[in-house]
C-alpha cells in the first residue's frame, strides 16, 4: 500500500469540528493541517428545525464546502475508511493511505435509519418525514402546514443523538403553528420519549412539562419508536425499560428521529470504545484517545459523554488544539473540558428556552440576566440569527 502522503496534523472530518480544529490550528501557526472530507456541501444543521417548523429556508442552511475550508489547510476530498494507529496512517475509500504526526478524528455521527423496521421506506411519503436529513425537513413542513385534523406523532429514540432536543422542539413548533391556525383541537399530538422526564435537569423538566401540557401534547415516556407501518399508518412503540406496554399509535403526521451511533467503519477500528455504540474512545476531558496518545477526538464521533451538539464542540475545540500543541512539543496536556453543552429548545415561533449545563448537569448560562429554566423571546433571536452568523463568521473561522 502507498503511502500518498505524510501531514503534521491529519483531520478526518470537515465538518463543524474538523473545521474549527483547523482553523485554530493554523491562526496558532501550525501549517500542515490537513482535513479528509468527502462532501462538497457544508450544512448548519441546527437551522433544520426551524425549516422543518416553517420558519427558516433549507438553502439559508447549505454552503459550499470549498467556503468553509480554511485558508491554509490542505482538502484531501476522499473518504476515509480505516485506521492503522500503530503505523500513524488513515486509509480513504479509493485506498489512498495518508501519514500523520496527530490525528483529529471528527467524522460525525451515524443516522441508524434501518434499525427501526418499516421506517427507512417509508420516510418522505404519507406524512412521514424527519429534520434530520437536509432533503427531507421542508417535507416535514409541508406535512405540518397541510394537516388540518388527524394524529400527529413525534419520536425521539433511545440512547445518544445529535442535538438531542431537537425532535421535541418540531413537535412545539408543530403545535403553535396548528393552534395559530385554529386546528390544534382537531389533532391529536403525541411525544414519544425514551426518558423518564422530557430533559434531565429538572427545573427545565418541569417548563417542558408545562409547554407540553399547554398544547395539550399526549406524553409517552420511557418509551421509543420501533417500527413504521407504513401501509396502515401506524407507528409500533416499545417501552424502553421493559415492563411498560407496546402499543402501535395510528399516524397522519409522524416525525421520525432514527437511532444514532458511530460509523461503523469507526466502530470496527482501533479506536473505537468497541461497544454497540462504537465511539472513539477518549478522555473526556483531554479529548486525547485512551491507547493512542497521539489521537484525538472531538464533537459526535467522540466517546465522551456530553450533549452531542455544535455548543459542545464550540468549546471542545481549544482544548483539542491546546493538547495537540502540548503534545507536539512534548508537554504534559493541561487543557480541560468540563462537559459543557447547550441545548436550544424552542417551544413556539416566538419563544425558546436555552439549556446549558456540564457534565454533572450544573447549569452555566452565557446570559444569566435571563432565567435559563424559562422559555424567552430573546433566545428565539438568538436562534433564529445570532447563533447561525457566529457559526459562519466566528466558530469556523476559529475565532469562537
Amino acid at each position: 500500500m502507498i503511502t500518498k502522503a505524510k501531514h503534521q496534523i491529519l483531520i478526518v472530518g470537515g465538518g463543524t469540528a474538523g473545521i474549527t480544529v483547523a482553523a485554530r490550528l493554523l491562526r496558532k501557526g501550525y501549517s500542515d493541517v490537513a482535513i479528509i472530507e468527502p462532501s462538497s456541501a457544508h450544512y448548519y444543521q441546527p437551522l433544520w428545525t426551524l425549516v422543518g417548523g416553517g420558519q427558516a429556508k433549507a438553502s439559508s442552511t447549505e454552503r459550499p464546502e470549498s467556503s468553509v475550508m480554511p485558508k491554509g489547510a490542505t482538502w484531501i476530498k476522499n473518504g476515509a475508511s480505516a485506521f492503522d494507529p500503530d503505523n500513524n496512517t488513515v486509509t480513504c475509500t479509493d485506498g489512498a493511505t495518508y501519514a500523520y504526526d496527530v490525528l483529529v478524528v471528527c467524522p460525525g455521527i451515524q443516522l441508524d435509519w434501518k434499525s427501526t423496521e418499516g421506517l427507512e421506506d417509508a420516510l418522505g411519503r404519507d406524512g412521514v418525514s424527519s429534520n434530520y436529513r437536509f432533503d427531507l425537513a421542508p417535507r416535514t413542513w409541508d406535512y405540518i402546514r397541510t394537516l388540518r385534523s388527524g394524529t400527529a406523532v413525534f419520536t425521539v429514540p433511545s440512547g445518544a443523538i445529535k442535538c438531542a432536543g431537537a425532535p421535541q422542539k418540531i413537535a412545539y413548533l408543530a403545535s403553535d403553528y396548528w393552534r395559530k391556525q385554529g386546528v390544534l383541537k382537531d389533532i391529536d399530538v403525541h411525544l414519544v420519549m425514551p426518558g423518564a422526564r422530557p430533559f434531565g435537569i429538572p427545573a427545565i423538566a418541569d417548563s417542558l412539562d408545562k409547554v407540553i401540557a399547554d398544547y395539550g401534547i399526549t406524553l409517552h415516556t420511557e418509551a421509543e419508536m420501533t417500527s413504521v407501518d407504513a401501509a396502515s399508518h401506524k407507528v409500533g412503540i416499545t417501552s424502553v425499560g421493559g415492563g411498560g406496554t407496546d402499543t402501535m399509535l395510528p399516524y397522519d403526521v409522524l416525525h421520525a428521529v432514527p437511532r444514532q451511533s458511530a460509523p461503523d467503519w469507526i466502530k470496527s477500528s482501533p479506536l473505537s470504545t468497541g461497544d454497540a455504540a462504537g465511539y472513539v474512545e477518549i478522555d473526556k476531558h483531554t479529548m486525547q484517545h485512551v491507547r493512542y496518545p497521539n489521537v484525538f477526538s472531538l464533537g459526535d464521533a467522540g466517546s465522551s459523554p456530553n450533549s452531542k451538539t455544535g455548543a459542545a464542540i464550540r468549546k471542545q475545540a481549544p482544548v483539542v488544539v491546546a493538547n495537540i500543541d502540548a503534545v507536539l512539543t512534548n508537554q504534559p496536556l493541561r487543557a480541560s473540558y468540563d462537559g459543557y453543552s447547550s441545548c436550544p429548545i424552542v417551544t413556539s415561533s416566538h419563544a425558546m428556552l436555552l439549556a446549558e449545563f456540564d457534565y454533572d448537569l450544573n447549569l452555566e448560562p452565557s446570559f444569566p440576566v435571563l432565567d435559563p429554566t424559562k422559555p424567552h423571546r430573546a433566545y428565539w433571536y438568538l436562534k433564529k440569527y445570532g447563533l447561525p452568523f457566529m457559526y459562519w463568521n466566528l466558530m469556523l473561522k476559529g475565532l469562537a
